[in-house]
């Protein structure tokens, strides 16, 4: 093999690296469900497709550097294409997070269902919640705009400046404050649903003793979780993909 050859080689494998760290976490495409040579191949086409652009940025690094500059440039695509993976994964852990917390504040915490994005089972209206969110990114063409979003972010995270651990971790701590604002938010009837119905279910336990009220009441508090869970699932799922959304364009 040419050292020409050999160097176009390593540039379409440095692009590989950041695309496919960055595929491994994102929401939709990291799901388990899909086989894992269908994401190495998606990982491998979008490479190719995208190459021809960078390929003039990426190539004098390859033919000047020496084998431990070359596997200085694979470590760092790696993390930053983790990185941006990283920064959409929040999202989708923090719509788990509210899922869980509405799912217990209605009583349908311990109602397992068939895991979709993850190995370990969670409640049902968990992965119903998780899954509805994910074919709404799909749906509006956000996974579309998160790949144009990673053939920009060469001009803001160039191959040649490596891997920015401080910007890297104030973007991730910015995400992570606002996907918590926003996992509040979307929540925030349910907290006041789970307060105000465990209150009247405690006062009545004080006041009758005698009759289980707990038991009599789980499916009321069920028949009313659902009902509120029906009338704001709209601005619920509304709210999140807004906020993804603003992630794929400004972020």
């Amino acid at each position: 093999m040419t050292p020409e050859a050999t160097s176009v080689i390593l540039a379409l494998f440095l692009i590989f690296c950041r695309i496919g760290s960055c595929l491994m976490l994102l929401p939709g495409y990291s799901s388990l469900r899909i086989p894992a040579q269908v994401r190495l191949f998606v990982a491998f086409a979008l490479s190719l497709a995208i190459s021809p652009g960078l390929l003039p940025d990426i190539l004098p690094l390859v033919r000047e550097g020496g084998d431990d500059a070359r596997l200085q440039l694979i470590v760092t695509e790696i993390l930053n294409g983790a990185m941006i993976g990283l920064l959409g994964r929040v999202f989708l852990l923090a719509l788990q997070f509210a899922g869980n917390f509405v799912a217990n504040a209605i009583g349908m915490g311990m109602a397992l269902g068939t895991p979709i994005d993850e190995t370990d089972p969670v409640p049902a209206l968990v992965t119903l919640i998780t899954m509805t969110a994910t074919v709404i990114i799909f749906s509006l063409n956000l996974h579309a705009e998160v790949i144009l979003a990673l053939l920009a972010s060469y001009a803001t995270l160039p191959v040649a400046m490596g891997f920015a651990p401080r910007a890297g971790l104030m973007a991730l701590a910015d995400n992570l404050d606002e996907t918590f604002l926003l996992c509040l938010r979307i929540a925030s009837p349910f907290v006041v649903y789970a307060v105000i119905v465990n209150f009247a279910i405690g006062l009545a336990n004080k006041l009758t003793p005698q009759i289980p009220v707990y038991f009599i009441s789980l499916p009321f508090v069920l028949m009313g979780g659902l009902f509120l869970l029906g009338f704001s699932i709209g601005d619920f799922l509304t709210q999140f993909t807004e906020a993804f959304r603003n992630w794929v364009y400004n972020g």
